[in-house]
């Protein structure tokens, strides 16, 4: 299982309007395993913890360094680092120092297997991860589910969803977006956004089956150009007729795949938006999306999050959270765009 979840990040892939690695957390230059190993040690050994000095540390570390800090410790003490970890903390700031502690690809994985085999089926999760990962990202998916718990992931989310909202997972796990290459031509943009335009504004009640086709199966770049068109069209953005003619996940599904086809990093800092507005947050959402988006493109999820929100991302964590959990998020936030 360790050796198949290893890197921190998925190299070269770049996002539009993004570069490769646009995270707040970088690789540290003077890494020391061994150092790093012992000073975790020494901030759980004894009475109390020192939570700020585990905090501090791992929000300092990439993925990769942290998974060599876990390594060393075992090597150094013959414990477990996370289950140590485990055991000295609690609560949100517990779920997320686990986090950060997970491989990327496995974190994907266990979130995705959690929200299947939960009680009731997770659909934020599902949506969220299906929509924004890479082609080759989803591939490495599948792969890495079957080989942690011997399942095909596509028949257990096929087994716990119905309808056009199973059909468009499903064609989402097949990863077959055409090429861009071979799509984007004028012909079949302006074929594509008649054909959306039909299924939806222009009928009574919605062909959902068309809409789940057409978004499932194009890459980005060509849907861009689509909902140029189908805009030119209709007079509608794709999200306002999806909002109109759908309902439900699979409404959101929808959203999601348009959102994410016009820019990842926007979708993400709507999304973080959206888990503290309001009274309540939805912690599981903000850390998931802290956690796996901190060595990706937290940066640009960032200026996003200032650009579409009256405030930033930095100052909407510190009125929402506390304690050690606050801490840790705003290091890895990495600064206030205010």
């Amino acid at each position: 299982m360790e050796e198949v979840f290893t890197g921190c990040s998925h190299p070269g892939v770049r996002f539009p309007g993004g570069e490769a690695s646009r995270g707040t957390v970088k690789p540290n230059g003077n890494f020391n395993a061994s150092a790093d190993a012992e000073a975790l040690h020494k901030a759980m050994k004894g009475l109390g913890t020192d939570e700020d000095a585990i905090l501090q540390l791992l929000t300092a570390r990439s993925n990769a360094q942290r998974q060599e800090i876990k390594t060393t410790y075992k090597t150094l003490f013959g414990k477990d680092l996370v289950s140590d970890l485990k055991g000295e903390l609690g609560g949100k700031f517990e779920t997320l120092i686990v986090a950060l502690m997970t491989p990327p690809l496995a974190y994907d994985v266990t979130s995705l297997r959690n929200a299947i085999k939960g009680a009731g089926t997770d659909e934020k999760v599902l949506v969220e991860i299906l929509a924004s990962r890479t082609p080759a990202q989803v591939k490495d998916i599948i792969a890495a589910y079957r080989q942690e718990y011997d399942d095909n992931l596509e028949e257990d989310v096929s087994g716990d969803t119905s309808g056009h909202f199973k059909r468009l997972l499903v064609i989402l796990l097949q990863v077959n977006r055409v090429p861009s290459s071979l799509l984007v031509s004028s012909l079949l943009i302006e074929s594509d956004a008649q054909v959306l335009f039909k299924a939806g504004e222009q009928k009574f009640g919605t062909d959902e089956q068309t809409f789940v086709t057409i978004l499932g199966n194009r890459s980005a770049e060509h849907l861009r150009k689509v909902f140029d068109a189908y805009m030119k069209l209709s007079g509608y953005e794709m999200e306002e007729s999806i909002k109109r003619e759908t309902s439900g996940p699979l409404r959101d599904l929808l959203l999601a795949v348009v959102k994410c086809a016009r820019s990842v990093p926007a979708y993400f800092a709507e999304t973080l938006y959206y888990a503290m507005k309001g009274a309540g947050t939805d912690d599981n959402t903000l850390i998931r999306v802290m956690v796996s988006r901190s060595e990706v493109d937290l940066l640009d999820i960032r200026a996003d999050f200032r650009r579409l929100f009256a405030c930033s991302l930095h100052s909407m964590i510190k009125g929402d959270t506390g304690g050690d959990y606050r801490k840790a998020l705003l290091l890895l936030c990495g600064g206030d765009d205010a």
